[in-house]
């Protein structure tokens, strides 16, 4: 067992465990690193494949900006369009399947990208082929069939940061 491909698992699980128990009482703090360290060390195998990547200081950085962004930019705009879309008496929406490509290239960026498009309200990534490099979107309200407009508008913003995290 490697420990050094387990320090960031561990950590990333200890967040988790603090973020959705929504307590810091000793005994969450206590039960969380316990829950963590094993988690980490039964998973790090798996989710680590190079501890370099894993401990960079820099990733780490822009995996802070793209957590900012996303939460207090893109879902904040992405809740407001769909609150507008449901106040308007005529409900202004035109759904329907897009084609949207994708420039990011490991397993861990094209999963980001996609949870992050599923996680905006009015988008759900349907299919991904990874031959051809595109997600298949359900998107609330198709202004353009055009697949490089579609990225630009659900998911070019993404991937500018997760680029920066995962490849």
């Amino acid at each position: 067992m490697n420990l050094k491909k387990s320090i960031v698992p561990i950590f990333l699980a200890f967040v988790v465990y603090v973020v959705f128990s929504g307590s810091l009482s000793i005994y969450d703090i206590s039960t969380g690193i316990v829950v963590a360290i094993v988690a980490g060390l039964l998973f790090s195998e798996i989710l680590v494949k190079n501890v370099s990547k894993s401990l960079s200081l820099m990733r780490l950085g822009h995996l802070i900006r793209y957590a900012f962004y996303y939460f207090f930019v893109a879902e904040v705009q992405a809740h407001l369009d769909v609150i507008k879309r449901i106040l308007n008496p005529k409900m202004p929406i035109n759904p329907g399947i897009v084609r949207v490509p994708y420039e990011v290239s490991s397993d861990y960026a094209i999963v980001g990208v996609a949870g992050s498009i599923i996680n905006t309200p009015g988008t759900v990534v349907i299919d991904i082929d990874e031959e051809k490099k595109l997600y298949y979107v359900h998107w609330i309200d198709v202004s353009t069939q055009e697949p490089g407009k579609c990225r630009q508008a659900i998911c070019e913003s993404f991937e500018k940061y997760l680029t920066k995290v995962f490849d």
